[in-house]
C-alpha cells in the first residue's frame, strides 16, 4: 500500500485575532491555490489516494478537500481526532488497517507529520522536515506499524517549482 502524509497548506498566521479558536483558522486563498497546483502535478505522476483521513481543524480539512478534488479515486474524507495536534500514531495505524485501501493519505500538522513519517520508515527518534503543503509517499510492504515503510518521495511546492 501507499501511505501519503500531508502537512496542511499555507494558512493565516497563528494568533490572528480573526480566529480566536485556532481550530477554525483557514487556508489563505493563495495557499489553497498553491497547494492545488502541487496536487495537480503530483496527480499527473500517480498521486491518487483512495481514502483521506484529516485532522478536524479547518485548514487540514480544506487541504484534504483540495487533495481529494485532484485524485482519480474521488476519495472519502474522514475527520480523525487522532490527527489533531499531538497525533496518536497507534489510532492512525488502527484506522488505516481497518480501512483496507491500497492508497491512503493522512493530513495533519507540524511537527506531528514529521514524527509520523519518521516512525513509519524507522525505529529511532528521526524527524523529517515537512514544509507547509509538503507531501510524502511511503510504500508499506508488510504489516502496518513502526518501521514498516520505505520513503518513496517527499516533495515541497518549492521543489516542484510552484
Amino acid at each position: 500500500m501507499h501511505l501519503y502524509i500531508i502537512r496542511h497548506a499555507w494558512a493565516y498566521e497563528h494568533g490572528d485575532p480573526r480566529w480566536p479558536d485556532d481550530s477554525q483558522r483557514p487556508l489563505e486563498p493563495e495557499g489553497a491555490e498553491r497547494f492545488a497546483q502541487v496536487v495537480k502535478l503530483l496527480a499527473e505522476r500517480g498521486f491518487a489516494p483512495e481514502a483521506i483521513a484529516t485532522s478536524p481543524y479547518f485548514r487540514c480539512r480544506q487541504t484534504a478537500e483540495i487533495a481529494a478534488a485532484h485524485s482519480a479515486h474521488s476519495p472519502q474524507l474522514v475527520e480523525l481526532a487522532s490527527l489533531k495536534p499531538g497525533s496518536n500514531f497507534d489510532e492512525l495505524i488502527e484506522w488505516t488497517r481497518r480501512h483496507q485501501a491500497e492508497s491512503v493519505a493522512w493530513v495533519g500538522h507540524a511537527p506531528d507529520v514529521s514524527y509520523l513519517a519518521a516512525a513509519l520508515i524507522g525505529e529511532g527518534d528521526a524527524v523529517i522536515r515537512f514544509a507547509k503543503g509538503a507531501v510524502a509517499s511511503i510504500r508499506i510492504e508488510g504489516p502496518l506499524g513502526v518501521g514498516c515503510g520505505e520513503l518513496q518521495w517527499h516533495v515541497t511546492a518549492k521543489l516542484l517549482g510552484v
